[in-house]
């Protein structure tokens, strides 16, 4: 018991001693998700190696987050992050894939500036204009499936080895998941081109910072716990890249008739071709095609004698 006070006491003098220390760092990578650098145009810097990129763009693409999913409410109430969209604007513009447009928030902004050009308030030469905005050819949709902040320790495993000082720290070592979903729609059709699901997941090494936290005073208590949003970045970078692997290959979906015609799934009683067949026995669409051919070929043998007696 004395080795285990001692140890805790040590840690705590090293955790005060850190705590007095200001060392504010710019570009850290303990700080970074897995969306790092940034993008201008098709320039990039310090984009993460494993997202995956286009040699040409497919098109224009604008975000739509569902600000009234129960997802998000979890995600901004619970876990106090924020919007998705700024990190999905950033990967996105990074692999090439799509031209982002905006049609967020900001949106605002852009439509205030040309009221004020309309209104006659700005400058000559602002040149605000009709026809100038560019059109989003898809729309892609965020949602997190679930987030788990707490999917399983090893408090356990590790006091079973090491006694009282595994359970301690085992205690608060756990793991962090989520999932993720991207779909994304042709908007002047309104059909669903792809979607992809992503996931990741990471240890919560908050053991050692839970130690010097409680001999400390709390004050590192979340030094190097891994935060709930870092695995959702991941999550959602790991979906965006099953989407790009998918639409690579992308191979337009066909249905007998055309899209939106009535389908192949009739119902009695319905207007569609699928439906009209539906009741009708199986004797009777053949005594039809039998009757229709027999037509077609009195009317080929009426045309073939029409044609022989005008000829003598």
């Amino acid at each position: 018991m004395f080795h285990l006070v001692k140890k805790v006491s040590v840690l705590g003098v090293a955790g005060i001693a850190l705590a007095g220390c200001s060392n504010m760092q710019m570009g850290s990578e303990q700080a970074k998700t897995v969306a790092t650098g940034s993008a201008a145009g098709t320039a990039t810097d310090n984009v993460n190696s494993q997202l995956e990129k286009c040699s040409a763009s497919l098109g224009t693409l604008a975000i739509a987050e569902d600000t009234q999913a129960s997802w998000y409410s979890v995600l901004s109430g619970q876990m106090k992050l924020g919007s998705t969209v700024p990190v999905l604007k950033l990967i996105i513009q990074q692999s090439n894939c799509f031209v982002v447009v905006e049609r967020g928030k900001a949106m605002g902004n852009i439509m205030g500036e040309r009221a004020l050009a309309e209104s006659g308030e700005m400058r000559q030469g602002s040149r605000f204009q009709k026809g100038q905005m560019v059109a989003a050819d898809y729309t892609m949709s965020p949602s997190v499936t679930f987030s788990n902040q707490n999917a399983g320790g090893l408090g356990g495993a590790l006091g079973g080895r090491i006694g009282g000082v595994g359970a301690l720290l085992g205690g608060s070592l756990n793991y962090k998941e989520a999932s993720t979903v991207l779909t994304l729609i042709d908007n002047r059709s309104s059909v669903q081109l792809a979607a992809a699901e992503g996931s990741a997941r990471n240890m919560d090494l908050g053991a050692v910072g839970g130690i010097i936290g409680s001999a400390a005073g709390g004050g590192l208590g979340g030094y190097s716990n891994t935060a709930e949003g870092k695995v959702i970045v991941a999550a959602f970078t790991d979906a965006y890249n099953n989407m790009v692997k998918a639409v690579r290959n992308y191979k337009a979906q066909e249905v007998k008739g055309g899209l939106g015609t009535g389908g192949q799934l009739g119902v009695q009683g319905g207007s569609t071709p699928a439906s009209q067949e539906v009741g009708k026995p199986a004797a009777d669409a053949k005594t039809t095609t039998s009757t229709t051919s027999t037509k077609k070929t009195t009317t080929k043998k009426a045309t073939t004698t029409k044609a022989t007696t005008t000829t003598k």
